[in-house]
């Protein structure tokens, strides 16, 4: 006690904990729309004619795209910075910021995936009419 009669407090234990464990909950969301990004992949076709990428398809990419971004640059910026000795929550956000890497390529790519052309070309499910002979409609 000091001498005011309080108690002295641990400062800065939280804010150095929270990153800690803000990393991996980054990561596992951006992993978390990795997976519904794909689930919905099915979206663009619907009874052969091409409608293209759906809203939520732009949406868990691109949010995935930012929870994985800030998951790295948050193990970034708390790594970088100077104290305290390696612990458990450390190894953790370590290891969860490894395992973005390959999560961030795969998100990139859907991003890409969401602004590329139409992959069967215009002509429905096949992509083969140009080849195929007989009437055009």
């Amino acid at each position: 006690m000091d001498a005011h009669g309080h108690r002295p407090t641990r400062r800065g234990t939280g804010a150095r904990r929270a990153p800690r464990l803000l990393v991996p909950a980054l990561a596992l969301a951006a992993a978390a729309l990795l997976a519904a990004r794909i689930a919905f992949d099915s979206d663009t076709f619907q009874h052969c004619r091409y409608l293209g990428p759906s809203l939520r398809m732009h949406v868990t990419s691109w949010a995935g795209l930012a929870c994985a971004v800030a998951a790295l640059l948050t193990y970034v910026r708390h790594r970088t910075r100077p104290g305290g000795a390696p612990a458990p929550g450390r190894r953790l956000a370590s290891a969860s910021a490894l395992l973005t890497l390959p999560v961030l390529a795969l998100l990139a790519l859907s991003v890409y995936w969401l602004h590329a052309p139409d992959p069967s070309g215009g002509h429905d499910c096949s992509g083969l009419l140009p080849l195929l002979p007989g009437p055009r409609f």
